[in-house]
């Protein structure tokens, strides 16, 4: 039988490389493990017709197949001698990267889907990041479509809307938001745990094309004559109307998409992997706790982020199967307010933190049986 590592390797291949939701890849483990496919390089050598047999779609098992033959050919590479002309150097400083290289350099920690060890974890933090957190895993089920940096990015969206009502809610703010003086007129809407976010569409933007494509991440302003649903990028309607000014008319809202503020997929990373602490020490201790480094700190924060993602995983794929997508986007909300943090109320509470338990997010699946 395969080891919990193994199959959390498994899982990554298929979510990450071979782009597979991960509720599909998830109840895909077991056919594998039975057909002895459970290394990307052991799917590499079998063949389509096989692959196809248990994901049932011929596309799909395209994917998987190609997926475990590229994974399959850089771990050859890399395990070649430094001087090899096999191995292909890493783009330069200021070189733009390919749409894949972009993706991978967004990956999140890896995820803990052991329940043992989830049932006993607990997080620190504020809710805003917990939102964050919510809404990227959350799109992963009802965007499947999506790459990593769109869902970074609209989850981004939706943490600075919610964040804006309950400032002005607590009267930290005032006054119409950017979206209420139609300062998003004109673009498509996008909803995401309840919320209605204005998007801007990433026409030509092919995450999976292979590196020898060399396209970049830019977006292509020329729209494709097929149909097919582009990656997006969530708008920042705030930004866009403090650099354009309040006095700005209303014809000159009508900007280019090009020249359109967005929730950029780095700084929604960076924000997850700075924002969960470990909860702290028990006071009364007559041993001092020594002082962490850095780099401690920050890979128990990576780690601590894993948990939150695997048990954020393991609620939304326990639905996956019975609930809409427009139905799961409408429970998420409810689930978030459950589990989040208790602070202070009002202004006394703005950015306050408190302890999220892992297991009060596993208490929320779909009952079994």
């Amino acid at each position: 039988m395969a080891s919990a590592q193994t199959i959390q390797e498994l899982l990554r291949f298929l979510s990450q490389d071979c782009k597979i939701p991960l509720a599909q890849a998830m109840g895909k483990i077991k056919e594998l493990q039975t057909a002895d496919l459970i290394t990307p390089a052991e799917i590499a050598k079998s063949n389509l017709e096989a692959i196809k047999a248990i994901f049932g779609d011929e596309k799909v098992a395209k994917q998987v197949l190609n997926g475990a033959k590229r994974v399959s050919k850089k771990r050859t590479a890399s395990d070649a001698s430094p001087a090899s002309p096999a191995k292909k150097a890493k783009p330069s400083y200021g070189q733009p990267l390919t749409p894949a290289q972009f993706e991978d350099s967004l990956t999140l920690p890896e995820v803990c889907l052991d329940e043992e060890i989830l049932s006993t974890a607990i997080v620190h933090t504020n809710r805003a990041p917990l939102v964050l957190a919510f809404a990227v895993t959350l799109l992963k089920y009802t965007m499947p479509e999506q790459p990593l940096s769109s869902r970074l990015s609209l989850a981004q969206a939706v943490v600075s809307a919610n964040s804006r009502t309950k400032a002005v809610s607590i009267g930290l703010e005032s006054g119409k938001s950017a979206e209420e003086e139609g300062w998003g007129e004109g673009q498509p809407v996008v909803k995401v745990m309840g919320r209605e976010i204005r998007v801007m569409k990433r026409w030509g933007y092919d995450w999976e094309a292979k590196e020898e494509e060399q396209v970049s991440q830019e977006t292509v302003k020329d729209e494709p004559t097929y149909e097919v649903q582009p990656a997006l990028w969530g708008i920042d309607l705030e930004a866009l109307k403090k650099h354009n000014g309040v006095t700005t008319t209303v014809t000159s809202r009508h900007t280019s998409t090009s020249q359109l503020p967005i929730y950029t997929a780095q700084s929604a990373r960076a924000y997850l992997l700075k924002s969960f602490d470990s909860p702290k020490a028990e006071t009364g201790s007559t041993k001092a706790s020594p002082k962490k480094k850095a780099p401690a700190i920050a890979a128990e924060k990576e780690r601590n982020l894993g948990l939150l993602l695997g048990a954020l995983e393991l609620l939304f794929h326990s639905w996956s199967s019975i609930l809409s997508k427009d139905d799961l986007d409408k429970r998420a909300w409810g689930w978030y307010v459950r589990v989040r943090p208790e602070v202070e109320s009002g202004v006394a509470g703005w950015g306050g933190k408190g302890a999220v338990n892992m297991a009060d997010i596993l208490e929320l699946r779909r009952p079994s049986g």
